[in-house]
């Protein structure tokens, strides 16, 4: 289906989005989407797995987001009325690419709602030991699956503030680190020799740095919710062309200078995973209460994530209902113009994921969590590969369009592809990786026999 089609479905029987988001909402919430417990938290594991050369394995995961954000800038200034980012791959690459990326777009979120809060829920319940952890899980979905179905412009607004706390966290940690390495702060003077010091660099070699980038690619998501956000403003292809690139900058910049001065400051054999390395840090530097404000900026981030990856799945299931890949009663908008059928179902299924947590933590969960470990990666992967078609047919048809475009053209699409090839094969080779990998592979492929199976029925 081209861009014309899409444009068509996307107005099916009238039913549109609200239009009332304002461009400073799309910022924070790709912002929003990205600064979660995958970097306050989830960062510890990469650092423990890799030492210091983890600011690597953030820095090369970084490029390849931005490249990808870089090719949907250049497709959202080409193909009119596409906005959506699983869209992209069904206009490049047809129907089929279009389905996939929908349904395992909307499978890698609603499993993320599922993950954070239950890291929300394990930061309260340790406040509040009384309450069962399942209970309070369920009531962070709950508050903002209420946020979501409020309106979309209650969404931005939360999500608005909710980032604001976090970059701000992020760069008052960043000032004080960096006071502290440069010797300002610190009793023994400029020091950096903990990157080096307990082991080199990357004591455990170059292939764990390498396969950390499919985890530090996991905690980078989110910023192509620019894309989706975008539609519900009054110029969606304007707003994703100035938003997409710079996004992704500001966070390539956020994650790695944090992770490198984590580092820099606290040997990486003291980090703990599962543990913030951010309170570690803080605490190595005797900075006082700093364990209760990470836990508290923590649950910020958390409930951010949440609050967007329940607008994501939503928006995810919505934009495959117009297309006939999923049951039509979600084609609807309620007063406000929010799909609320699509959030409902959305929250229904993450209810069901924090249910698995808690009867089932070693088998269903585990493999829900395990089975979107490389989604994003095949995602970006299916968008490079439309970005080249539809690159070469704009320079056939429509040269004029390309008013913005993919740097080095076909050189920069195709080494970020290859980049994510050899991420792939790196975690294949990799025990404690593989399965990730394999399990991601066959979801992917039971949605590509969902997809025959549908086809044959509407055929029959």
């Amino acid at each position: 289906m081209g861009a014309v089609g899409i444009a068509e479905a996307g107005q099916a029987g009238g039913v549109e989005l609200s239009r009332t988001l304002l461009p400073r909402h799309v910022s924070m919430i790709a912002i929003g989407g990205i600064i979660g417990a995958g970097l306050f938290v989830g960062s510890s594991t990469t650092i423990s797995l890799t030492g210091p050369a983890a600011v690597i394995s953030y820095l090369i995961a970084g490029l390849l987001i931005l490249l990808v954000m870089r090719m949907i800038a250049e497709m959202a200034i080409v193909l009119e009325g596409v906005s959506s980012f699983p869209d992209f791959a069904r206009a490049g690459l047809g129907h089929l690419a279009g389905f996939l990326s929908g349904w395992l777009y909307w499978y890698f979120w609603v499993v993320v709602v599922a993950v954070e809060a239950i890291a929300g829920a394990k930061i309260i319940g340790g406040w509040l030991p009384g309450v069962p952890e399942w209970a309070i899980g369920g009531a962070l979905t709950a508050l903002m699956t209420g946020v979501n179905l409020l309106s979309t412009r209650s969404y931005g607004e939360f999500e608005f503030w909710f980032s604001s706390i976090k970059v701000a966290a992020i760069l008052v940690f960043s000032l004080i680190c960096g006071l502290w390495v440069f010797g300002i702060t610190a009793p023994q003077g400029f020091s950096i020799g903990n990157l080096t010091a307990h082991g080199g660099f990357a004591p455990h070699g170059w292939g764990p740095v390498l396969a950390g980038v499919a985890s530090t690619i996991f905690s980078l998501c989110g910023a192509e919710i620019a894309t989706i956000a975008a539609a519900e403003s009054p110029d969606p292809a304007k707003v994703i062309a100035r938003m997409t690139v710079s996004v992704a900058l500001r966070i390539v910049i956020f994650y790695v200078l944090a992770i490198g001065l984590i580092v820099a400051v606290v040997p990486w054999t003291q980090i703990v995973p599962g543990h913030s390395p951010f309170a570690t840090t803080l605490a190595a530097m005797h900075i006082p209460g700093g364990e209760t404000i990470m836990s508290a900026v923590v649950l910020v981030a958390v409930l951010s994530c949440l609050n967007s990856g329940l607008y994501v799945t939503s928006r995810a299931l919505f934009g495959l209902a117009r297309f006939g890949d999923a049951p039509d009663w979600l084609v609807h908008v309620n007063g406000r113009g929010v799909p609320a059928r699509a959030i409902i179902a959305a929250s229904l299924f993450a209810y069901g994921a924090l249910a698995a947590q808690w009867l089932s933590p070693g088998t269903v969960f585990s493999f829900l969590v395990n089975s979107s470990g490389v989604t994003m990666i095949l995602l970006y992967m299916l968008v490079g590969i439309a970005q080249l078609r539809e690159r070469n047919r704009a320079e056939r048809e429509a040269p004029e369009k390309l008013t913005l475009k993919m740097w080095f053209h076909p050189y920069g699409t195709l080494v970020a592809l290859a980049a994510m090839l050899a991420v792939l094969v790196f975690m294949a080779l990799q025990p404690d990786l593989a399965s990730q990998l394999w399990m991601s592979l066959l979801v992917a492929g039971l949605f590509a026999v969902a997809f025959w199976l549908l086809r044959t029925g509407k055929r029959a």
